[in-house]
């Protein structure tokens, strides 16, 4: 049974809605308006709004979206001090970006960041991001963390054996792991998606269409998705006797240009591959820009699959031959993430603590049979 305070009752079917709210002519909306304003617009007790907006159980979906729809319109921010005070919370959700000269950037980062976004904008969370060295982000992970302007952190760039894990472990604060390292026990909060089984499945779909010399272009090797997809590729390989030749795989940052000058590299082999997997369809446009530039058909002189991470500004459909893509969306990762965080930091229902997202295999015309030579 859900218990209210007292005024929850009357208020929660008080009549005004956000578009009477922004028709009132007695709030000058140049300003942001203050919690009472807020209040009497609303119909609601102080009190609810407040517990709304700090996310306490007691009070229903619905009137919270009201009222975090309503702070939005009007543009009321709450103290973060007092809420902090309030609620022994901050309101926020940590996490590390790695970067440095010479260190590639990462567009999956940003779509990933889009999904945490939201989910954290339901619920009036911030984000705190802190910059690093990527030789440094466990000290820098354990500053963020130190430093009490969090509630949670999530962790991504999974490697083997990953210390930081065990390094968030003993700080005690909640954590969700984008993926899942390798060599240690699973036995963490993670979302991972099931990366040596969507490979397994585009390189069985290439082998079942006639191709035996198949190139991979993949992550960087340190980091355990890149790994499993290498893992499953062999083990489709493998059950039809075939194997991956070293000069047929690059584990690089997954950019346009690695794509292209890996696949430009392959083509000039005395036997080129018929089948190319990228592990991003950025990558992917890498590589088909080096295939139109060889005056090779994609599809019919080679054939292609891509990761499809469901980029908005890159969707595989859109291509001049539209790719082959094992789907997964970074975005709908970073919603789920956000989701379990928040769930934790308030108190809501328990989520599960582990999950392992299969992919969809889209076939589509840049996959055909493995050409006659």
């Amino acid at each position: 049974m859900q218990v209210l305070d007292h005024h929850s009752a009357l208020e929660e079917n008080f009549p005004h809605t956000v578009g009477e709210i922004q028709s009132a002519s007695t709030i000058d909306w140049a300003k942001h308006v203050n919690l009472k304003q807020l209040s009497q617009l609303l119909g609601l007790s102080q009190t609810t709004i407040s517990r709304a907006l700090n996310g306490y159980p007691e009070v229903n979906a619905d009137t919270r979206q009201r009222v975090l729809e309503a702070a939005r319109k009007t543009g009321y921010r709450p103290n973060r001090a007092a809420q902090r005070l309030a609620t022994g919370r901050a309101g926020s959700i940590g996490l590390v970006m790695p970067t440095a000269d010479g260190h590639d950037s990462d567009v999956h980062f940003g779509e990933f960041l889009a999904g945490l976004g939201d989910e954290a904008v339901k619920y009036d969370f911030q984000f705190v991001i802190s910059p690093s060295h990527p030789d440094d982000e466990e000290a820098t992970c354990r500053r963020l963390v130190a430093s009490g302007n969090i509630d949670a952190v999530f962790l991504a760039y999974m490697r083997e054996k990953d210390d930081r894990i065990a390094m968030l472990r003993s700080l005690g604060t909640p954590f969700v792991v984008h993926g899942r390292s390798i060599g240690i026990p699973t036995d963490y909060p993670y979302l991972d998606i099931d990366n040596t089984g969507a490979f397994y499945d585009a390189t069985r779909l290439l082998v079942q269409l006639g191709h035996s010399r198949i190139a991979l272009l993949n992550g960087p090797e340190h980091l355990t998705f890149a790994i499993r997809r290498r893992k499953g590729t062999l083990k489709a390989l493998g059950e039809k006797g075939l194997t991956l030749p070293e000069n047929l795989m690059q584990h690089s940052a997954m950019t346009d240009e690695h794509g292209f000058r890996a696949v430009e590299r392959f083509l000039q082999l005395d036997n080129p591959p018929t089948a190319v997997l990228c592990s991003s369809t950025v990558l992917a446009l890498g590589a088909v820009r080096a295939v139109n530039r060889a005056g090779l058909k994609l599809g019919k002189d080679i054939s292609l699959i891509a990761h499809d991470d469901v980029l908005p500004m890159l969707r595989p459909e859109n291509f001049t031959v539209p790719l082959t893509t094992t789907r997964s969306s970074l975005r709908a990762a970073g919603s789920r993430i956000a989701k379990r965080l928040i769930a934790r930091i308030l108190g809501q229902e328990p989520l599960p603590e582990q999950e392992l997202w299969k992919t969809d295999l889209i076939v589509r015309a840049s996959t055909g049979p493995a050409p006659r030579r």
